[in-house]
């Protein structure tokens, strides 16, 4: 593989113009067909195998005409000190303003407080439910201004009026300012690391041109495939991650090679057949990964994981031609300064080998120290890993998964305004009824039926109270409404709808009648609980798939098995840290969490794809060229501190980039974009500098020689890909020809 790569490299290198233009072409093509497709269809919700989903479509299948999924809202009314919503003027304004909320274009229905007998039993809260004809995505600005506008009238009598639901919540946005401050930290920490505007624009934008071919990729496709918008979320982070990281391992070892004295083809051509063959095998773990997502069930997991793989492939093809040919319109420009300076007199020279010999593979002072020093001392550094990450993935046992509400929301929102006074008038369980679908089509006497299961119901310990029964025409199916006496994300609710699906045996066998159990808060712990069955068999599948690959790529048994374990410690760790802030409060106040709660349902599913990416590839680059130089004829100490001091320094820089650009999330309102930021953030701190700088090179100067066993018929049988360019250094790979290299431009 390294002479095919070195062949490509100094290809791309030669012929620059033509790839550029290649790839302006793609671009152009695939923008033009992203911008004049179809509109790409709505986020659907729909979660197969799950109870609850069931139970929606049911209600769709026998209540025509309404969508299980329609938009909603809650207008919450709270009188004024002393005061009560029943009194006459307090309740004129009332009924004026669901009179004109009512007249809205898209509203079916707004019920009346007094009507529908939802005042609080102390009279000082009251609410209104409003109904919508569309989902949450088609009520349009003009709706919700007509909505608050009615709301007017009640403030304007003395009135605290808030509002929840669907179809009010704004639309989640990103961290903002913090997001862009990311972006700059990360912009410095490449012009820091390479010393150069060029060497530190390049990775930035070739991660751009792979991101933005995406994007519009999916938007061509979005049609064809039912790829959402929310499809690109995974697709442009894992893109834009990869593409900088792949990118900087080709610039950087391009660096190195001009430092031994290599003309800038030939450079370039070594480059990609060395760092190149590690993208590919970074890459292809990562595609892996991805693809695993469709064990999870999930649809729309299952596309957001196709297409971020997409996203990884396009990543590493920029990464292995774009990059070689733009190295070639600024072969110097790209170089620390002293080089450049000795290319410029070299150039004036006549001279093709700028800085013969400069720079060679020799560890920079402070990664040797560090090598060194883990060398000396390998066994207390590896327990020192081990023990601390396993301390602080402790709490990853108690990760309760959900997907928080209003309440988790600031409460400068008027959605967390009125969660919290319909739980002050109504019991923490009114924000989260569960809505049971009885099907009483086979029973005899349906009315009798259903007025059973209400019974039943309404008499389980846990429930306050039940509402009565609403049939279809057919008159064979009906819907309650069931008010916990718990909050929608407690442990004691989730409980509780195990507790009321297990009555429903004994009540079929009564009634011949069966019931399901959906709604917002049942739908989130069936969520929860498919995404937390799903976890270990996708972990097991990513692990194992991974092993398999570095298995050929590293020619060892014991190393894929380190780098499984290390990544192991690092998401658990990571995962843990995740419980601790969010779900248990700690160091909450300090990252602005105003309430704690379940982690988000789809939050460990994330983070093990997307670590697993940068875990891969911090992995392959770093061991890769431990592994080179044990392979030309280094000892495994010798080797270890040899690959870690060429490669730690760009690893860390990597690593840094990820970490600024994820923490910049943390600075978002919502404590959904926190969790994620932070959750991601953490994760490659640990996985970059406690794992691959630590625990990796611990382990393999205990284990030696032994790091690098295979058994003989296992040799015989893989397949050799040669990661390490060992060809290009006994000459099987095409010779620098000096008749093949091009006149470069004098250094920028």
């Amino acid at each position: 593989m390294a002479s095919f790569l070195y062949r490509l490299g100094r290809a791309a290198f030669r012929q620059r113009r033509w790839i550029l233009l290649l790839w302006v072409a793609v671009l152009a093509v695939v923008g033009f067909k992203g911008i004049t497709a179809a509109a790409a269809p709505e986020d659907s919700s729909s979660m197969p195998g799950i109870e609850s989903q069931q139970a929606f479509d049911l209600i769709d299948k026998r209540f025509p005409g309404t969508e299980a999924d329609g938009a909603s809202a809650r207008i919450v009314f709270v009188a004024p000190d002393g005061q009560k919503v029943t009194a006459a003027d307090n309740r004129a304004a009332i009924e004026k303003t669901i009179a004109e909320a009512a007249h809205g274009s898209q509203v079916a229905s707004a019920a009346d407080p007094f009507e529908t007998h939802t005042v609080s039993e102390d009279g000082t809260t009251a609410y209104s439910s409003v109904s919508y004809k569309v989902t949450s995505h088609d009520v349009t600005d003009g709706s919700k201004a007509d909505l608050q506008k009615a709301t007017d009238q009640a403030r304007d009598a003395g009135l605290t009026v808030e509002m929840g639901g669907s179809a009010v919540s704004a639309q989640v946005e990103a961290g903002g300012i913090g997001e862009a401050a990311g972006v700059l930290v990360a912009a410095l920490v490449l012009l820091i690391t390479f010393g150069s505007m060029a060497a530190a624009g390049l990775p930035l934008l070739s991660a751009i041109v792979g991101v933005v071919t995406s994007m519009f990729a999916i938007m061509a496709l979005g049609s064809a495939f039912g790829l959402s918008s929310s499809t690109s979320t995974l697709a442009s982070m894992l893109g834009l991650a990869v593409g900088i990281d792949y990118a900087m391992f080709i610039v950087s070892r391009y660096r190195e090679e001009r430092g031994k004295g290599h003309a800038p083809q030939e450079a370039a051509g070594r480059a990609v057949g060395t760092a190149g063959s590690a993208v590919v095998f970074a890459g292809l773990t990562v595609v892996v990964a991805l693809a695993g997502l469709s064990v999870v069930g999930v649809p729309m997991l299952t596309k957001m994981g196709l297409a971020a793989a997409g996203a990884v492939l396009l990543s590493v093809v920029i990464a292995l031609t774009l990059v070689p040919a733009m190295l070639g319109f600024w072969p110097n420009a790209v170089l620390p300064r002293r080089l450049r300076r000795q290319a410029r007199k070299g150039h004036r020279g006549g001279q093709e080998h700028p800085a013969a010999g400069a720079e060679a593979l020799v560890p920079t002072r402070k990664e040797s120290r560090w090598a060194r020093f883990v060398l000396r001392r390998p066994l207390p550094v590896l327990i020192l890993t081990v023990v601390g990450l396993g301390a602080l993935a402790l709490p990853a046992a108690s990760l309760q998964l959900g997907t928080s509400g209003d309440e988790a929301k600031p409460t400068s929102t008027t959605e967390r305004r009125a969660y919290d006074a319909l739980a002050d008038g109504f019991g923490p369980g009114f924000n989260g009824p569960l809505t049971i679908v009885v099907d009483a089509k086979g029973a005899p006497d349906a009315t009798g039926a259903v007025d059973t299961v209400a019974k039943e119901i309404a008499s389980t310990d846990g429930v306050v109270s039940v509402s009565e029964p609403r049939f279809n025409e057919a008159g064979d199916t009906a819907i309650l409404s069931a008010t916990p006496s718990t909050s929608p994300t407690s442990e004691q609710t989730k409980d509780l709808v195990h507790t009321i699906r297990g009555e429903r045996a004994d009540l079929e066998s009564k009634t011949d009648a069966t019931f399901q159990v959906t709604g917002t808060t049942a739908a989130n712990i069936d969520v929860a609980q498919k995404m937390q069955d799903a976890l270990i068999p996708y972990l097991a599948i990513v692990v194992g798939l991974a092993f398999l690959l570095l298995l050929v790529v590293f020619r060892s048994i014991l190393v894929p098995v380190k780098a499984a374990v290390g990544f192991l410690l690092s998401v658990l760790a990571s995962l843990g840290a995740v419980v601790a802030v969010f779900q248990w409060g700690w160091a909450a106040d300090l990252l602005g969490v105003e309430q704690t709660g379940p982690i988000m349902s789809m939050m460990p599913i994330f983070l093990v794809g997307i670590v697993f990416g940068l875990a891969m590839d911090y992995q392959v680059f770093l061991v890769s060229r431990m592994r080179e130089a044990h392979v030309h004829g280094q000892s495994p100490g010798r080797a270890m501190v040899t690959g870690f001091g060429s490669s730690a320094r760009v690893v860390a820089a990597a690593a840094l980039i990820m970490i600024s650009v994820f923490s910049g999330f943390i600075t978002s309102g919502e404590s959904m974009i926190k969790m994620i930021g932070f959750g991601l953030a953490i994760a490659v701190l640990f996985d970059a500098f406690v794992v691959r700088m630590a625990f990796v090179p611990a382990v393999l100067a205990l284990l030696g020689h032994r790091a690098w066993w295979l058994p003989k018929w296992l040799d015989r049988i893989l397949p050799r890909v040669d990661i390490e360019g060992e060809a290009l250094t006994r000459g099987d790979a095409p010779a620098s020809d000096d008749h093949d290299r091009t006149r470069e431009p004098a250094a920028i």
